[in-house]
């Protein structure tokens, strides 16, 4: 199947019409720019089950920032590509009009764990995130849905979204994809110059340093030129954002990662 071939929902007649209807289905919602780590998502999904979708959906209501969302990449066709090579029969891909028909008048929001870290340094962002996600795991029905552990809080907020609201979905957390150095990937590395990409594999490897507290991570992270949000121990993970000094003719780009505290191979 080519990426031209790929069947795309749009709205919700697209999805009614294309969805997978028998077996089990697993989910991968994304915001496009897909790298290695999404495709190891898919990858488990199909794995896992008789079918999987997945979504690409730039979400408005989680940016804080209007220049990080006019920034973030957007490589539609290429996703589709991918997407086609690994054996996806589907791409679910809603327009703003159809997810936020309502103005986003209605949201979803929680209270404890979205206050801090993430949510103390990107106010609202989590309650555009839980909210699109529930809209799309309404509309895909699944029964899996496959999130990664980089995005660590997300993924608690989402898991406890699901059970508080006695959603049927159940949520998979799938091990963070690193690059050579260490670097978590992410579709915002893509944004990086080659001088900040040496730079970041040094922010991974002084997060992934646990015999340092969090506070000495984040003084050395400062040594080096970043601007630190975070570096904080929190549900037996070390969790830290950073924002890569331009260093010339770059941009400032911000990354999040996370490294267990716990016994390894444990997952959230």
């Amino acid at each position: 199947m080519s990426a031209l071939t790929l069947p795309v929902a749009r709205d919700l007649a697209d999805w009614r019409r294309l969805r997978p209807r028998h077996g089990t289905l697993g989910f991968v919602p994304t915001m496009g720019a897909l790298h290695a780590g999404h495709l190891s998502l898919v990858r488990r999904a199909l794995d896992e089950n008789d079918a999987c979708v997945v979504s690409i959906f730039v979400n408005p209501t989680q940016f804080d920032d209007p220049g990080d969302l006019a920034a973030y990449p957007k490589t539609f066709d290429d996703d589709c590509a991918m997407l086609a090579e690994l054996g996806t029969p589907l791409v679910l891909a809603p327009t703003a009009d159809v997810l936020y028909a309502d103005g986003y008048n209605v949201r979803v929001s929680e209270h404890a764990d979205a206050a801090e870290l993430e949510g103390r340094h990107r106010p609202g962002h989590f309650d555009g995130m839980l909210t699109v996600v529930l809209k799309l795991l309404n509309i895909a029905g699944a029964h899996r849905a496959y999130f990664g552990e980089k995005d660590f809080q997300q993924l608690r907020l989402v898991r406890t979204m699901v059970e508080a609201l006695f959603h049927p979905t159940r949520i998979v957390g799938c091990p963070t994809v690193r690059e050579h150095d260490g670097l978590a990937m992410s579709s915002r590395n893509r944004r990086l110059t080659p001088a900040q990409r040496r730079l970041a594999g040094q922010w991974a490897a002084l997060l992934a340093d646990t015999s340092l507290t969090a506070d000495q991570a984040a003084e050395r992270l400062v040594g080096l030129g970043f601007a630190v949000d975070y570096v904080a121990d929190r549900w037996d993970r070390r969790l830290g954002a950073v924002h890569v000094p331009t260093l010339g003719d770059g941009r400032q780009v911000r990354l999040i990662d996370n490294v267990p505290l716990a016994a390894p191979g444990r997952r959230p």
